[in-house]
């Protein structure tokens, strides 16, 4: 006669295996629905049909079809990929879940500071330390970036004035202790020449600062590849200190943001163009301009850490 509770084991540990067993499948094939009912979404707020999801994928139709179905589920590579040309941050689709538990009260910030804010700010302290070419550079870069926007985010709900991005770095470098005349203005003015008609003779201020802000407009010279330009862009620039200071600023604050415009392809060519050519600007204050040493370490690190984290989040 079986004691109690006997009947509930078959050869000793079969029927408590068999129970584990039937428990993985059944949370294996939850978690293969709930990644296809993200994929669906995923595709749907995207507005694209199977067919068009499947040829920007590289994938078979069917393949698409039991994905969203839960039926099978794809590779690490194809996930990436769906995520990528659907614009979803692919961790939603991966673990769908936990991202919208951990997202659901996530707000957006379409801007870091307001533009009026900068501006009041850095048109006080240009007056009271009378560093004159900054306060005309700062209505100049205003007139000419009238009408420009940054790119919008994946999230963002209105428009952010262009003029946004010199602000914030001149407001920055002030915070950092610059107060060098010429290199405040270049500051603000470090993209006119290079996104509007302004050429680098029609700036009307000193030398230095058309130099400074020739010296960080890159173009494409006439028989040279885009790498050929840019390996001399950065060649050049890392003989001026100043120079140095405004590229690793416009860098950082790039870097800062582009997580919010950039597909994943894009952010990992930035991140690499950032690791060989702008990291080592920073080392080139370091130990050639002593005097931006600390305002390097800080650049720096603030750098490392957003590229650093964003490896994290878009590489498994």
């Amino acid at each position: 006669m079986p004691l109690a509770g006997e009947s509930d084991w078959i050869d000793g540990e079969s029927r408590p295996a068999f129970r584990q067993t039937g428990l993985k499948e059944r949370r294996q094939n939850m978690e293969m629905l709930m990644i296809g009912k993200a994929l669906l979404d995923a595709r749907e707020r995207s507005n694209m049909t199977q067919e068009e999801l499947a040829h920007n994928v590289g994938v078979p139709l069917q393949d698409i079809k039991k994905w969203e179905k839960g039926k099978s589920l794809p590779d690490i590579e194809n996930l990436m990929l769906i995520a990528e040309v659907t614009n979803t941050p692919y961790q939603c689709l991966l673990m769908p879940d936990e991202y919208a538990l951990s997202a659901r009260n996530l707000q957006f910030r379409d801007r870091f500071f307001s533009e009026e804010n900068m501006f009041t700010r850095v048109k006080t302290f240009a007056l009271s330390e009378d560093l004159l070419q900054t306060y005309r550079a700062l209505q100049f870069m205003r007139d000419q970036h009238m009408g420009q926007f940054r790119k919008k985010g994946k999230h963002s709900h209105e428009l952010v004035q262009y003029i946004n991005h010199p602000l914030l770095m001149t407001c920055q470098a002030h915070a950092l202790g610059i107060r060098d005349d010429a290199l405040l203005a270049a500051l603000l003015l470090h993209d006119v020449v290079e996104d509007t008609d302004v050429s680098i003779s029609d700036l009307p201020f000193s030398e230095e600062v058309r130099e400074l802000v020739g010296l960080v407009t890159f173009f494409v010279p006439a028989g040279m590849t885009k790498m050929e330009a840019k390996e001399a862009y950065y060649a050049s620039i890392k003989n001026n200190g100043k120079a140095c200071v405004i590229k690793i600023l416009d860098r950082c604050n790039n870097v800062s943001t582009m997580a919010s415009s950039f597909k994943t392809k894009r952010m990992l060519e930035y991140i690499n163009e950032t690791e060989r050519f702008v990291l080592p600007l920073a080392d080139t204050l370091k130990y050639n301009y002593p005097e931006y040493s600390d305002i390097a370490f800080l650049i720096k690190y603030q750098i490392i850490s957003v590229i650093e984290t964003i490896k994290n989040l878009v590489v498994l």
